[in-house]
Protein backbone atom coordinates (compact mmCIF):
# COMPACT_ATOMS: atom_id res chain seq x y z
CA UNK A 1 0.00 0.00 0.00
CA UNK A 2 2.46 2.74 -1.34
CA UNK A 3 0.91 6.50 -1.11
CA UNK A 4 3.97 8.78 -1.82
CA UNK A 5 3.00 9.59 -5.10
CA UNK A 6 -0.66 10.00 -4.01
CA UNK A 7 0.25 11.91 -0.70
CA UNK A 8 2.06 14.72 -3.24
CA UNK A 9 -1.37 14.48 -5.39
CA UNK A 10 -4.14 14.11 -3.05
CA UNK A 11 -3.11 14.50 0.42
CA UNK A 12 -6.64 15.16 1.65
CA UNK A 13 -8.45 12.45 0.09
CA UNK A 14 -9.41 9.61 2.26
CA UNK A 15 -7.07 6.45 1.22
CA UNK A 16 -9.34 4.32 3.38
CA UNK A 17 -12.98 4.98 5.61
CA UNK A 18 -14.07 2.53 8.28
CA UNK A 19 -17.32 1.38 7.51
CA UNK A 20 -18.95 1.43 11.01
CA UNK A 21 -17.06 4.29 12.84
CA UNK A 22 -16.60 5.99 9.75
CA UNK A 23 -13.30 6.76 10.60
CA UNK A 24 -10.97 8.37 7.52
CA UNK A 25 -7.72 8.71 7.03
CA UNK A 26 -6.11 10.46 4.92
CA UNK A 27 -3.16 9.94 2.24
CA UNK A 28 -1.05 12.61 3.68
CA UNK A 29 -1.85 11.36 7.27
CA UNK A 30 -1.34 6.96 5.87
CA UNK A 31 1.99 8.59 4.35
CA UNK A 32 3.11 9.57 7.43
CA UNK A 33 2.17 6.60 9.52
CA UNK A 34 3.84 4.33 7.36
CA UNK A 35 6.64 6.52 7.26
CA UNK A 36 7.02 6.42 10.67
CA UNK A 37 7.00 2.68 11.27
CA UNK A 38 8.90 1.79 9.01
CA UNK A 39 11.86 4.13 10.37
CA UNK A 40 10.79 2.14 13.91
CA UNK A 41 11.74 -0.77 11.96
CA UNK A 42 14.71 0.02 10.85
CA UNK A 43 15.29 1.25 14.37
CA UNK A 44 14.11 -2.33 15.76
CA UNK A 45 17.37 -3.83 13.13
CA UNK A 46 14.97 -5.13 10.30
CA UNK A 47 16.33 -5.38 6.86
CA UNK A 48 15.54 -6.86 3.73
CA UNK A 49 13.90 -10.36 3.54
CA UNK A 50 12.99 -10.01 7.46
CA UNK A 51 9.35 -11.27 8.42
CA UNK A 52 7.17 -9.22 10.64
CA UNK A 53 3.12 -10.56 11.42
CA UNK A 54 0.30 -8.54 11.95
CA UNK A 55 -2.84 -10.16 14.07
CA UNK A 56 -5.19 -7.77 14.26
CA UNK A 57 -8.93 -7.68 13.51
CA UNK A 58 -9.77 -4.74 10.61
CA UNK A 59 -8.87 -1.82 12.07
CA UNK A 60 -7.74 2.07 11.09
CA UNK A 61 -4.37 0.92 12.17
CA UNK A 62 -4.60 -2.65 10.11
CA UNK A 63 -3.08 -0.78 6.83
CA UNK A 64 -0.08 1.08 8.14
CA UNK A 65 1.75 -1.82 9.24
CA UNK A 66 0.91 -3.32 6.34
CA UNK A 67 2.61 -0.37 4.37
CA UNK A 68 5.24 0.47 6.11
CA UNK A 69 6.25 -3.31 5.84
CA UNK A 70 6.01 -2.93 2.12
CA UNK A 71 8.39 -0.06 1.73
CA UNK A 72 11.15 -1.26 3.98
CA UNK A 73 11.53 -4.79 1.90
CA UNK A 74 10.19 -6.86 4.63
CA UNK A 75 7.35 -9.73 4.61
CA UNK A 76 4.32 -9.01 6.21
CA UNK A 77 2.65 -11.72 7.42
CA UNK A 78 -0.91 -11.15 7.90
CA UNK A 79 -3.01 -13.47 10.34
CA UNK A 80 -6.07 -15.14 10.75
CA UNK A 81 -7.18 -13.19 13.63
CA UNK A 82 -9.82 -15.73 14.96
CA UNK A 83 -6.98 -17.87 15.61
CA UNK A 84 -5.55 -19.20 19.45
CA UNK A 85 -2.94 -18.45 20.89
CA UNK A 86 -1.01 -22.07 20.04
CA UNK A 87 -2.25 -21.39 16.54
CA UNK A 88 -1.14 -18.08 16.52
CA UNK A 89 2.43 -18.59 18.19
CA UNK A 90 2.80 -21.53 15.50
CA UNK A 91 2.26 -18.83 12.33
CA UNK A 92 4.44 -16.80 14.33
CA UNK A 93 7.37 -18.95 14.94
CA UNK A 94 7.28 -20.72 11.44
CA UNK A 95 7.34 -17.03 10.00
CA UNK A 96 10.22 -16.21 11.63
CA UNK A 97 8.67 -13.17 12.16
CA UNK A 98 10.84 -10.33 14.85
CA UNK A 99 7.74 -8.53 15.61
CA UNK A 100 4.27 -8.95 16.46
CA UNK A 101 1.65 -6.36 15.36
CA UNK A 102 -1.32 -6.27 17.06
CA UNK A 103 -4.96 -4.52 18.91
CA UNK A 104 -6.31 -4.43 22.00
CA UNK A 105 -8.87 -6.63 21.11
CA UNK A 106 -6.57 -9.44 20.48
CA UNK A 107 -3.79 -8.69 23.42
CA UNK A 108 -4.95 -11.71 25.59
CA UNK A 109 -4.45 -13.84 22.89
CA UNK A 110 -1.44 -12.49 21.50
CA UNK A 111 0.34 -11.86 25.19
CA UNK A 112 -0.37 -15.86 25.64
CA UNK A 113 1.25 -17.06 22.53
CA UNK A 114 4.14 -14.65 22.85
CA UNK A 115 5.06 -17.09 25.89
CA UNK A 116 6.24 -19.43 23.14
CA UNK A 117 7.12 -17.28 20.74
CA UNK A 118 10.87 -16.34 22.31
CA UNK A 119 12.57 -14.84 18.79
CA UNK A 120 9.73 -12.11 19.02
CA UNK A 121 11.58 -9.24 19.94
CA UNK A 122 8.90 -7.04 21.04
CA UNK A 123 4.60 -7.28 19.90
CA UNK A 124 3.58 -3.39 19.13
CA UNK A 125 -0.48 -2.66 20.52
CA UNK A 126 -0.97 -0.65 17.63
CA UNK A 127 -3.88 1.10 18.79
CA UNK A 128 -3.24 1.52 23.24
CA UNK A 129 -0.89 1.79 25.68
CA UNK A 130 1.82 -1.26 26.05
CA UNK A 131 2.41 -2.99 29.35
CA UNK A 132 6.29 -4.07 29.43
CA UNK A 133 9.20 -3.93 27.55
CA UNK A 134 8.19 -6.20 25.70
CA UNK A 135 4.78 -5.18 24.66
CA UNK A 136 4.71 -1.50 24.25
CA UNK A 137 1.83 0.43 22.84
CA UNK A 138 2.44 2.65 19.51
CA UNK A 139 3.19 5.73 20.97
CA UNK A 140 6.16 4.75 22.32
CA UNK A 141 7.37 2.54 19.46
CA UNK A 142 7.10 5.82 17.61
CA UNK A 143 8.84 8.13 19.84
CA UNK A 144 11.44 10.56 17.79
CA UNK A 145 10.45 8.53 14.58
CA UNK A 146 10.22 11.25 11.74
CA UNK A 147 7.14 10.95 9.25
CA UNK A 148 9.54 11.43 5.81
CA UNK A 149 10.34 8.15 4.13
CA UNK A 150 13.36 5.72 5.33
CA UNK A 151 16.12 6.46 2.91
CA UNK A 152 16.76 2.64 1.64
CA UNK A 153 12.93 2.37 0.61
CA UNK A 154 12.93 -1.15 -1.20
CA UNK A 155 9.82 -3.77 -1.72
CA UNK A 156 7.91 -5.47 0.76
CA UNK A 157 5.18 -7.69 0.09
CA UNK A 158 3.10 -10.11 2.24
CA UNK A 159 3.71 -13.83 3.14
CA UNK A 160 0.23 -15.28 3.81
CA UNK A 161 -0.69 -18.39 4.92
CA UNK A 162 -2.87 -21.06 3.82
CA UNK A 163 -6.29 -21.54 5.60
CA UNK A 164 -5.30 -24.86 7.08
CA UNK A 165 -8.03 -26.22 6.13
CA UNK A 166 -6.17 -29.96 5.28
CA UNK A 167 -2.98 -29.43 7.81
CA UNK A 168 -1.39 -27.22 9.45
CA UNK A 169 -1.65 -23.55 7.69
CA UNK A 170 1.45 -22.89 5.35
CA UNK A 171 3.35 -19.77 4.21
CA UNK A 172 3.25 -18.69 0.73
CA UNK A 173 6.65 -17.30 -0.08
CA UNK A 174 7.48 -15.86 -3.32
CA UNK A 175 10.46 -14.26 -4.97
CA UNK A 176 10.03 -10.53 -3.78
CA UNK A 177 12.36 -8.43 -6.50
CA UNK A 178 14.78 -5.67 -5.49
CA UNK A 179 12.70 -2.69 -6.86
CA UNK A 180 11.34 0.99 -5.48
CA UNK A 181 8.05 0.12 -3.65
CA UNK A 182 5.98 2.68 -6.22
CA UNK A 183 6.72 -0.05 -8.44
CA UNK A 184 4.04 -2.59 -8.99
CA UNK A 185 4.62 -6.39 -9.42
CA UNK A 186 3.74 -7.85 -12.34
CA UNK A 187 0.89 -9.56 -10.94
CA UNK A 188 -0.76 -6.50 -10.06
CA UNK A 189 -0.52 -4.69 -13.42
CA UNK A 190 -2.08 -8.39 -14.39
CA UNK A 191 -5.14 -7.74 -11.69
CA UNK A 192 -5.72 -3.40 -12.02
CA UNK A 193 -6.20 -4.38 -16.01
CA UNK A 194 -8.25 -7.20 -15.37
CA UNK A 195 -10.27 -5.61 -12.51
CA UNK A 196 -11.20 -2.26 -13.95
CA UNK A 197 -9.33 -1.13 -11.61
CA UNK A 198 -9.01 3.16 -12.03
CA UNK A 199 -8.13 6.23 -10.60
CA UNK A 200 -11.23 7.82 -8.23
CA UNK A 201 -12.22 4.45 -7.57
CA UNK A 202 -14.35 3.77 -4.47
CA UNK A 203 -13.74 0.45 -3.75
CA UNK A 204 -15.93 -1.52 -0.65
CA UNK A 205 -13.99 -4.62 1.29
CA UNK A 206 -16.56 -6.60 3.22
CA UNK A 207 -14.03 -9.40 4.61
CA UNK A 208 -10.79 -9.34 6.70
CA UNK A 209 -7.76 -7.86 5.83
CA UNK A 210 -5.76 -10.79 6.66
CA UNK A 211 -6.81 -12.84 3.41
CA UNK A 212 -5.20 -12.78 0.16
CA UNK A 213 -7.94 -11.15 -1.72
CA UNK A 214 -8.93 -8.13 0.71
CA UNK A 215 -4.81 -7.23 1.06
CA UNK A 216 -4.68 -7.58 -3.07
CA UNK A 217 -7.71 -5.30 -3.61
CA UNK A 218 -7.26 -2.49 -0.49
CA UNK A 219 -3.57 -2.27 -1.50
CA UNK A 220 -4.69 -1.86 -5.71
CA UNK A 221 -6.67 0.83 -4.58
CA UNK A 222 -4.52 2.80 -2.63
CA UNK A 223 -1.66 2.23 -5.70
CA UNK A 224 -4.65 3.80 -7.62
CA UNK A 225 -5.12 6.55 -5.96
CA UNK A 226 -8.70 5.47 -5.21
CA UNK A 227 -10.83 5.26 -1.69
CA UNK A 228 -10.99 2.04 0.22
CA UNK A 229 -14.22 1.51 2.49
CA UNK A 230 -13.23 -1.21 5.15
CA UNK A 231 -15.88 -2.87 6.75
CA UNK A 232 -15.22 -4.24 10.04
CA UNK A 233 -17.37 -7.48 10.02
CA UNK A 234 -19.99 -8.06 7.07
CA UNK A 235 -23.37 -7.38 7.69
CA UNK A 236 -25.82 -7.97 4.54
CA UNK A 237 -27.55 -4.40 4.83
CA UNK A 238 -25.13 -2.74 5.98
CA UNK A 239 -22.95 -3.68 2.93
CA UNK A 240 -25.98 -2.19 0.68
CA UNK A 241 -25.93 0.99 2.77
CA UNK A 242 -22.32 1.93 2.67
CA UNK A 243 -22.77 1.08 -1.46
CA UNK A 244 -25.29 3.90 -1.62
CA UNK A 245 -23.50 6.30 1.09
CA UNK A 246 -19.99 6.47 -0.59
CA UNK A 247 -20.88 5.83 -4.61
CA UNK A 248 -18.90 2.53 -4.24
CA UNK A 249 -17.76 1.35 -7.88
CA UNK A 250 -15.76 -1.72 -7.11
CA UNK A 251 -15.83 -4.63 -4.59
CA UNK A 252 -14.87 -8.03 -4.19
CA UNK A 253 -17.02 -10.66 -1.89
CA UNK A 254 -17.55 -14.46 -0.98
CA UNK A 255 -20.74 -16.47 -2.27
CA UNK A 256 -21.52 -16.82 0.82
CA UNK A 257 -21.97 -13.04 1.25
CA UNK A 258 -24.39 -13.24 -1.57
CA UNK A 259 -26.18 -16.12 -0.32
CA UNK A 260 -27.09 -13.21 2.89
CA UNK A 261 -27.82 -10.36 0.79
CA UNK A 262 -30.29 -12.16 -1.39
CA UNK A 263 -32.29 -13.61 1.76
CA UNK A 264 -32.91 -10.11 2.77
CA UNK A 265 -36.41 -9.14 2.88
CA UNK A 266 -37.48 -7.88 -0.61
CA UNK A 267 -38.30 -4.70 0.87
CA UNK A 268 -35.14 -4.15 2.34
CA UNK A 269 -33.35 -5.39 -0.73
CA UNK A 270 -34.88 -2.90 -3.27
CA UNK A 271 -34.00 0.38 -0.59
CA UNK A 272 -30.70 1.28 -1.30
CA UNK A 273 -29.17 2.39 -4.76
CA UNK A 274 -26.24 0.15 -6.14
CA UNK A 275 -26.11 1.86 -9.64
CA UNK A 276 -22.81 3.46 -8.69
CA UNK A 277 -21.15 -0.43 -8.96
CA UNK A 278 -19.13 -1.07 -11.45
CA UNK A 279 -17.39 -4.30 -11.16
CA UNK A 280 -17.78 -6.89 -8.28
CA UNK A 281 -15.92 -9.82 -8.12
CA UNK A 282 -16.27 -12.96 -6.11
CA UNK A 283 -13.79 -15.54 -5.47
CA UNK A 284 -12.69 -18.20 -2.36
CA UNK A 285 -14.95 -20.75 -2.70
CA UNK A 286 -17.46 -21.91 -5.83
CA UNK A 287 -20.85 -19.56 -5.90
CA UNK A 288 -24.00 -21.96 -5.93
CA UNK A 289 -25.38 -21.69 -9.60
CA UNK A 290 -28.78 -20.30 -8.35
CA UNK A 291 -27.56 -17.84 -6.18
CA UNK A 292 -24.96 -16.27 -9.12
CA UNK A 293 -28.31 -16.22 -11.62
CA UNK A 294 -29.99 -14.07 -9.21
CA UNK A 295 -27.07 -11.90 -8.10
CA UNK A 296 -26.41 -10.96 -12.52
CA UNK A 297 -30.42 -10.66 -11.97
CA UNK A 298 -30.44 -8.40 -9.08
CA UNK A 299 -26.79 -6.09 -9.92
CA UNK A 300 -26.82 -6.69 -13.68
CA UNK A 301 -23.98 -8.17 -15.68
CA UNK A 302 -21.17 -6.41 -13.44
CA UNK A 303 -20.27 -9.60 -11.86
CA UNK A 304 -16.51 -11.13 -12.46
CA UNK A 305 -15.21 -14.37 -11.53
CA UNK A 306 -11.92 -15.64 -10.48
CA UNK A 307 -9.93 -18.51 -9.24
CA UNK A 308 -7.07 -18.44 -8.36
CA UNK A 309 -5.14 -20.07 -4.97
CA UNK A 310 -2.86 -17.95 -2.63
CA UNK A 311 -0.02 -19.84 -4.12
CA UNK A 312 -0.40 -17.71 -7.51
CA UNK A 313 0.19 -21.35 -9.18
CA UNK A 314 -2.38 -20.08 -11.43
CA UNK A 315 -5.19 -17.99 -13.08
CA UNK A 316 -9.01 -18.34 -14.66
CA UNK A 317 -11.30 -15.96 -14.81
CA UNK A 318 -15.11 -14.75 -16.49
CA UNK A 319 -17.27 -12.18 -16.82
CA UNK A 320 -20.91 -12.21 -16.45
CA UNK A 321 -21.87 -12.97 -19.87
CA UNK A 322 -18.92 -15.89 -20.15
CA UNK A 323 -20.70 -17.32 -17.45
CA UNK A 324 -24.12 -16.89 -18.42
CA UNK A 325 -22.66 -19.22 -21.36
CA UNK A 326 -21.23 -21.73 -19.07
CA UNK A 327 -23.54 -21.75 -15.70
CA UNK A 328 -20.98 -22.77 -12.76
CA UNK A 329 -17.55 -22.40 -14.60
CA UNK A 330 -14.59 -20.13 -12.79
CA UNK A 331 -13.23 -18.98 -16.33
CA UNK A 332 -10.93 -19.64 -18.50
CA UNK A 333 -7.03 -19.32 -17.86
CA UNK A 334 -5.44 -16.22 -18.04
CA UNK A 335 -2.34 -17.25 -16.05
CA UNK A 336 -0.12 -20.50 -15.83
CA UNK A 337 -1.04 -23.38 -18.09
CA UNK A 338 -3.81 -25.50 -17.01
CA UNK A 339 -3.78 -29.14 -16.68
CA UNK A 340 -6.61 -31.07 -15.36
CA UNK A 341 -4.94 -34.43 -14.46
CA UNK A 342 -5.96 -38.29 -13.41
CA UNK A 343 -3.85 -39.75 -10.42
CA UNK A 344 -1.58 -41.03 -13.53
CA UNK A 345 -0.75 -37.62 -14.20
CA UNK A 346 -2.42 -38.10 -17.76
CA UNK A 347 -4.75 -35.72 -19.33
CA UNK A 348 -8.51 -35.96 -18.61
CA UNK A 349 -10.91 -36.00 -21.15
CA UNK A 350 -13.18 -33.13 -21.33
CA UNK A 351 -15.73 -33.25 -19.05
CA UNK A 352 -13.79 -35.61 -16.54
CA UNK A 353 -13.15 -34.09 -13.03
CA UNK A 354 -9.28 -34.48 -12.29
CA UNK A 355 -6.51 -32.65 -10.23
CA UNK A 356 -6.43 -29.18 -11.26
CA UNK A 357 -2.91 -28.51 -12.11
CA UNK A 358 -0.58 -25.25 -13.24
CA UNK A 359 2.29 -25.31 -14.99
CA UNK A 360 4.52 -21.70 -15.71
CA UNK A 361 2.28 -19.91 -13.25
CA UNK A 362 4.28 -17.44 -10.54
CA UNK A 363 7.23 -19.09 -8.66
CA UNK A 364 6.37 -20.00 -4.83
CA UNK A 365 7.53 -22.34 -2.04
CA UNK A 366 6.27 -22.97 1.46
CA UNK A 367 8.01 -21.19 3.75
CA UNK A 368 10.25 -23.57 6.35
CA UNK A 369 8.52 -26.76 4.61
CA UNK A 370 10.31 -27.99 1.74
CA UNK A 371 8.10 -31.64 1.78
CA UNK A 372 4.89 -29.64 1.36
CA UNK A 373 6.67 -27.73 -1.12
CA UNK A 374 7.53 -31.25 -2.85
CA UNK A 375 4.17 -32.64 -2.07
CA UNK A 376 2.89 -29.71 -4.29
CA UNK A 377 4.61 -30.55 -6.95
CA UNK A 378 4.66 -32.75 -9.66
CA UNK A 379 7.23 -35.38 -10.29
CA UNK A 380 9.11 -33.67 -12.61
CA UNK A 381 8.59 -30.40 -10.59
CA UNK A 382 6.97 -28.87 -13.87
CA UNK A 383 4.10 -28.34 -12.62
CA UNK A 384 2.31 -27.35 -9.36
CA UNK A 385 -1.69 -27.95 -7.57
CA UNK A 386 -3.09 -26.92 -4.31
CA UNK A 387 -5.41 -30.38 -4.35
CA UNK A 388 -8.41 -29.23 -6.06
CA UNK A 389 -10.64 -30.73 -8.56
CA UNK A 390 -12.33 -30.03 -11.60
CA UNK A 391 -12.78 -30.42 -15.13
CA UNK A 392 -12.70 -28.50 -18.74
CA UNK A 393 -15.78 -28.00 -20.42
CA UNK A 394 -16.08 -28.23 -24.56
CA UNK A 395 -15.39 -24.40 -24.76
CA UNK A 396 -12.16 -24.96 -22.52
CA UNK A 397 -13.80 -23.24 -19.13
CA UNK A 398 -12.84 -24.52 -15.73
CA UNK A 399 -15.73 -26.09 -13.39
CA UNK A 400 -14.62 -26.73 -9.38
CA UNK A 401 -16.19 -29.83 -7.81
CA UNK A 402 -14.12 -29.69 -4.71
CA UNK A 403 -10.90 -30.51 -2.90
CA UNK A 404 -9.09 -33.31 -3.07
CA UNK A 405 -9.11 -34.16 0.52
CA UNK A 406 -13.01 -34.37 0.57
CA UNK A 407 -13.89 -36.39 -1.99
CA UNK A 408 -16.35 -39.06 -0.77
CA UNK A 409 -15.73 -42.95 -1.96
CA UNK A 410 -18.93 -44.36 -1.55
CA UNK A 411 -18.97 -48.42 -2.53
CA UNK A 412 -16.28 -47.13 -5.05
CA UNK A 413 -18.12 -44.13 -6.52
CA UNK A 414 -15.97 -41.07 -6.33
CA UNK A 415 -18.38 -38.16 -4.87
CA UNK A 416 -17.86 -34.83 -5.16
CA UNK A 417 -19.58 -32.48 -2.14
CA UNK A 418 -19.80 -29.41 -3.41
CA UNK A 419 -22.80 -29.63 -5.91
CA UNK A 420 -24.97 -30.99 -3.16
CA UNK A 421 -23.83 -28.25 -1.02
CA UNK A 422 -24.76 -25.86 -4.06
CA UNK A 423 -28.24 -27.19 -3.69
CA UNK A 424 -28.72 -27.10 -0.42
CA UNK A 425 -27.95 -23.46 0.23
CA UNK A 426 -30.98 -22.94 -2.35
CA UNK A 427 -33.31 -24.34 0.11
CA UNK A 428 -35.18 -21.37 1.72
CA UNK A 429 -34.49 -22.29 5.57
CA UNK A 430 -30.91 -23.21 4.89
CA UNK A 431 -28.29 -20.27 5.73
CA UNK A 432 -25.33 -22.70 5.07
CA UNK A 433 -24.14 -25.78 4.48
CA UNK A 434 -21.40 -28.78 4.77
CA UNK A 435 -21.11 -32.18 3.17
CA UNK A 436 -18.76 -34.78 3.82
CA UNK A 437 -18.56 -38.21 3.72
CA UNK A 438 -18.40 -40.14 7.07
CA UNK A 439 -17.37 -44.09 7.73
CA UNK A 440 -20.38 -46.35 6.53
CA UNK A 441 -19.46 -49.93 7.66
CA UNK A 442 -20.73 -51.53 3.90
CA UNK A 443 -19.84 -49.01 1.70
CA UNK A 444 -16.70 -47.29 2.87
CA UNK A 445 -18.26 -43.95 2.95
CA UNK A 446 -21.52 -42.04 3.06
CA UNK A 447 -22.59 -38.66 2.66
CA UNK A 448 -23.92 -36.74 5.49
CA UNK A 449 -24.81 -32.85 5.45
CA UNK A 450 -24.58 -30.19 8.27
CA UNK A 451 -26.87 -28.06 7.99
CA UNK A 452 -27.15 -24.41 9.73
CA UNK A 453 -30.82 -22.82 9.42
CA UNK A 454 -32.14 -19.49 8.62
CA UNK A 455 -33.35 -17.80 11.44
CA UNK A 456 -37.12 -18.42 12.76
CA UNK A 457 -36.37 -22.34 12.11
CA UNK A 458 -36.27 -25.24 14.57
CA UNK A 459 -33.77 -28.39 13.90
CA UNK A 460 -36.02 -31.59 13.62
CA UNK A 461 -36.07 -34.46 12.19
CA UNK A 462 -39.20 -33.41 9.67
CA UNK A 463 -36.85 -30.95 9.09
CA UNK A 464 -34.17 -33.10 8.42
CA UNK A 465 -36.30 -35.24 6.08
CA UNK A 466 -37.39 -32.64 4.10
CA UNK A 467 -33.77 -31.74 3.13
CA UNK A 468 -33.19 -34.98 2.37
CA UNK A 469 -36.01 -35.03 -0.15
CA UNK A 470 -34.96 -31.88 -1.52
CA UNK A 471 -31.68 -33.45 -2.82
CA UNK A 472 -33.25 -36.40 -3.91
CA UNK A 473 -35.81 -34.60 -6.28
CA UNK A 474 -32.50 -32.53 -7.85
CA UNK A 475 -29.58 -34.92 -7.22
CA UNK A 476 -28.43 -38.69 -8.33
CA UNK A 477 -29.09 -41.20 -5.27
CA UNK A 478 -25.45 -41.64 -4.96
CA UNK A 479 -24.96 -37.69 -3.72
CA UNK A 480 -28.27 -37.34 -1.87
CA UNK A 481 -26.99 -36.77 2.19
CA UNK A 482 -28.19 -40.21 4.38
CA UNK A 483 -28.59 -37.82 7.09
CA UNK A 484 -28.68 -34.46 7.89
CA UNK A 485 -27.65 -32.86 11.10
CA UNK A 486 -28.17 -29.32 12.21
CA UNK A 487 -25.54 -26.71 13.81
CA UNK A 488 -26.44 -23.34 15.21
CA UNK A 489 -23.42 -21.86 13.13
CA UNK A 490 -21.09 -23.51 11.10
CA UNK A 491 -17.17 -22.75 11.27
CA UNK A 492 -17.07 -20.82 8.37
CA UNK A 493 -14.23 -17.79 8.00
CA UNK A 494 -15.51 -14.49 7.17
CA UNK A 495 -13.09 -14.69 4.02
CA UNK A 496 -16.18 -17.62 2.86
CA UNK A 497 -13.32 -20.39 3.18
CA UNK A 498 -15.56 -23.69 5.24
CA UNK A 499 -13.53 -25.08 8.37
CA UNK A 500 -14.80 -28.40 6.86
CA UNK A 501 -12.37 -30.39 8.63
CA UNK A 502 -13.78 -29.80 11.83
CA UNK A 503 -16.78 -31.27 11.46
CA UNK A 504 -15.98 -34.11 9.28
CA UNK A 505 -13.31 -35.46 12.06
CA UNK A 506 -16.51 -35.63 14.97
CA UNK A 507 -17.40 -38.58 12.83
CA UNK A 508 -14.26 -39.86 12.18
CA UNK A 509 -13.50 -40.32 15.47
CA UNK A 510 -9.69 -41.02 16.58
CA UNK A 511 -8.82 -43.25 13.47
CA UNK A 512 -6.08 -43.04 12.34
CA UNK A 513 -6.75 -42.96 8.56
CA UNK A 514 -9.90 -41.22 7.08
CA UNK A 515 -9.59 -44.19 4.26
CA UNK A 516 -11.91 -47.30 5.00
Amino acid sequence: MYTGLHARLRPLQPAFIMGNSGEAVTYAELEARANRLAHFLRRAGLKRLDHIAIFMENNSRYLEACSASERSGIYFTCVNSFLTASELAYIVNNSMSKILFTSQAKLDVAREALKSCPDVAVCVVMDGPGESDRIIGLHDALADCPRTPIPDEILGTSMLYSSGTTGRPKGILRPLLEQPPAQNLPLFDFLIKLWKYREGMIYLSPAPLYHAAPQAAVNLTIRMGGTAIIMEHFDAERYLELVEIYGVTHSQLVPTMFSRMLKLPEAVRARYDLSSLEVAIHAAAPCPVQVKRDMIAWWGPIIHEYYGATEGLGFTACNSEEWLAHPGTVGRVLFGELHILDPYFKECPRGTPGTIWFKSGSEFEYFNDPQKTREARSPDGSMSTVGDIGYLDQDGYLHLTDRASFMIISGGVNIYPQECEDLLITHPKVADAAVFGVPNPDLGEEVKAVVQLMPGYEPCSALAEELIAYCGANLARQKVPRSVDFEAELPRLPTGKLYKRILRDRYWGNRASRIV
